[in-house]
């Protein structure tokens, strides 16, 4: 018999035959070589931290550490899949047998060896968010609660309450008293009922749901010694990324797995822990030397993305921050402009400013794809996307649906289409989902006996002798008397609507089916101060209606094409990107930094992290806008404060550009200094101003 040998694949030769010193700058470089026992790498904004994990990776393969005992742990699949791909790339071979991957990912991996101990079979089946919805709707009915109460807390925010006590390590109560304190306080004995059945349920059912894959892992790791110590020996050397991103588990597992060796480097910037909303705590990264004694604590601060005026300025801003590690960014990048400050009249104003400037940059060669307006909340774009539609820029959103596509904008216009177009069916099915007792059937009843009268009004009177259940009589008696408030409503009927659907029952709705109920209850009170500015209902509509139906694409005869389109993006989700041409808008006291700050004030620190992630996003231009004046449909017209976070800039960072326009508008119109725009602007106090 003839023998065939297999050669042994992967294995990645010893001796090192990559130039490291040429490769990395010397931050770079004195991590990779000197990265032993527990170390804590704080990389600044565009200083090359995946870089720095890549080559440290490497340089344990070539100096012989076997691929198994290494684990890299990341923050998403795309950013596992290019370190692990860089990291073959860079060493000519496959290191067979590298842990690379999510938390999550890792966590699978790992408890489909050990499920027995905690009383799974290996092959339990993980619950997607749909799966695990329905499952918690199967433990609600076991339980006998109506959860198709349309005023009972919805499966998937009761699954938000679940996830992020699970992820922050908090009892139900306390994440419903601190974070959705609208709810009332008698569901959080049921919720926490439903949580512990929820629990029973998945393990009956050998099945784990996402957050699973990390308190089990976390389970395992403090109630078996045995398994603790074999995994804590077979990852010798661990290596995290976005460690500020971490929540409470992640960080706790992460000191169990190191505890036999210690070797634990974790690289993050507390100056970008922008999460604490998804359970993210800051406190793992500033704490880390607390935790593991003798870490050592190295920092990239030379930045390859912007220039110095605009790093000068976003050191300027966090400097203000107390709980942080000091450190300023360096540049080895020239700039031949300082970030520009904007005043504007009004939203209205900076929309118009940021498209035109838009226009100019793309006549003098650059290209819409890097450019990018960022935003704090998404009610502070609707202007924005008003002027982009009727310019036919095409625009991209990241960070979430466009703001008239939302189904909380949607269902409020919904309303307020059935008074524009009374025989408009899929306004009036959609109003009438939003009552408890009304599905499709019973609507589609209600829908065929309005259209038997001639108008709006006879058709309400006639709603309450319909022939229907207790619920759904009720539910129309609820209806019929929003309506016929409405109908009497003569002066800014747009706006008064909108607060009057709010206050009848639509808050409620709200409160009980979105897991950010205050934002979308903002963005309704937002649109009703931009309808304001609308004296016809169709007017309004068919603005609505225009940004609806324009999708980004590219018009006839317009520029590059469809490949070609600007980012709208909420701050968070632009993290990790960079465009050359940057415009942050809307930025006044209670829309940047959030109004939620008069409440918490210790939250202003991760605010103004969010400004700085916001500015560090920029290459080479950075515009920083606001407007001057904002319509308040409760307190008329007044003059904003500009927010804190550019009032307390040196006014060396910036230039102040004016701006004019050819309508009647001057400086005499209101009490306001255009060669000190701060002046006047005491902190936290908005000035009353009477149009005349």
């Amino acid at each position: 018999m003839k023998e065939y040998k297999l050669k042994k694949e992967n294995t990645c030769p010893l001796n090192s035959k990559i130039d490291y010193k040429n490769e990395l700058n010397e931050e770079q470089l004195n991590v990779v070589l000197n990265g032993e026992g527990p170390c804590l790498v704080l990389a600044g904004a565009g200083s090359g931290k995946t870089r720095t994990l890549v080559y440290r990776v490497a340089y344990l393969v070539e100096k012989g550490i076997d691929p198994k005992n290494i684990l890299l742990v990341t923050f998403t699949n795309k950013a596992a899949r290019e370190m692990l791909n860089r990291v073959e790339t860079l060493l000519k071979c496959q290191p067979k047998g590298l842990w690379g991957g999510t938390f999550h990912h890792i966590g699978n991996m790992i408890l489909r060896r050990y499920a027995k101990i905690l009383g799974y079979a290996n092959n339990f089946n993980i619950l997607d968010e749909e799966d695990s919805k329905n499952l918690l709707k199967a433990v609600m009915g076991e339980m006998q609660i109506n959860y198709k109460e349309k005023y009972f807390p919805k499966a998937d925010l009761i699954l938000n309450i679940i996830s992020f006590a699970s992820n922050s390590q908090k009892p139900i109560l306390d994440v419903i008293t601190d974070k959705y304190n609208y709810l009332d306080p008698k569901l959080i004995p049921v919720i926490e009922a439903i949580e512990r059945e929820y629990q029973k349920k998945k393990l009956k059912s050998n099945v784990m749901d996402f957050d699973d894959l990390l308190t089990n892992w976390l389970k395992l790791l403090k109630k078996d010694k045995n398994a603790k110590e074999k995994l804590s020996a077979q990852f010798k050397y661990i290596l995290v990324d976005e460690y500020q991103d971490t929540n409470k588990i992640q960080s706790e597992i992460i000191y169990e797995l190191s505890s036999a060796h210690n070797n634990v480097l974790v690289v993050g910037d507390d100056c970008q822990s922008i999460y604490s909303f998804r359970a993210a705590d800051i406190n793992n990264i500033l704490d880390f030397p607390n935790r593991l004694p003798k870490t050592k604590i190295f920092k990239l601060v030379t930045n390859y993305r912007s220039s110095h005026q605009i790093l000068d300025l976003a050191n300027h801003s966090i400097g203000n921050n107390l709980n942080q590690y000091k450190k300023e960014l360096q540049t080895i990048r020239e700039g031949a402009v300082k970030p520009a400050l904007v005043p504007t009249k009004d939203s209205y104003q900076q929309a118009d400013f940021i498209c035109q400037r838009i226009l100019e940059l793309q006549e003098e060669g650059e290209s819409l794809n890097d450019m990018a307006i960022l935003f704090r909340s998404s009610f502070q774009v609707m202007e924005m996307e008003l002027e982009l539609n009727k310019r036919n820029i095409p625009y991209v959103m990241r960070g979430g649906i466009r703001f008239f596509e939302q189904a909380h904008i949607k269902d409020v216009v919904a309303y307020l289409k059935i008074f524009a177009n009374f025989k408009d069916e899929l306004s009036w099915k959609r109003v009438l989902l939003l009552y408890e007792g009304i599905g499709p059937s019973n609507a589609e009843r209600i829908w065929q006996e309005v259209i038997k009268y001639s108008d709006l009004k006879k058709a309400v009177a006639e709603l309450l002798n319909l022939p229907f259940s207790v619920k759904v009589t009720r539910s129309l008696e609820q209806l019929n008397f929003l309506l016929e408030i409405l109908l009497k409503q003569e002066k800014d009927f747009i706006a008064t609507a909108i607060r009057q659907i709010l206050k009848n029952n639509y808050e409620d709705y709200i409160k009980n089916n979105f897991e950010n109920a205050k934002d979308r209850i903002e963005d309704l009170v937002q649109l009703a101060n931009f309808a304001l500015t609308y004296e016809k209902l169709e007017d309004f509509l068919s603005d609505v209606t225009l940004s609806e139906s324009f999708k980004g694409e590219t018009v006839e005869n317009y520029g590059e094409g469809p490949d070609e389109q600007i980012v709208l993006s909420t701050i968070h989700q632009a993290k990790g990107l960079e465009w050359k041409h940057v415009f942050i808008l809307g930025l006044v006291e209670g829309q940047f930094p959030h109004y939620k700050i008069y409440d918490r004030p210790q939250e202003i620190e991760e605010e103004r992290r969010l400004f700085y992630v916001a500015v560090t996003r920029a290459k080479d231009e950075l515009y920083l806008t606001y407007p001057i004046i904002s319509t308040s449909y409760l307190t008329g017209t007044n003059i904003n404060r500009p927010s804190i976070f550019v009032t307390e800039l040196d006014s060396k960072l910036f230039e102040e550009w004016r701006v004019d326009d050819d309508n009647d508008y001057t400086d005499d119109d209101i009490d306001y200094d255009a060669e000190n725009p701060f002046s006047g602007h005491e902190f936290l106090k908005t000035i009353r101003y009477d149009d005349k």
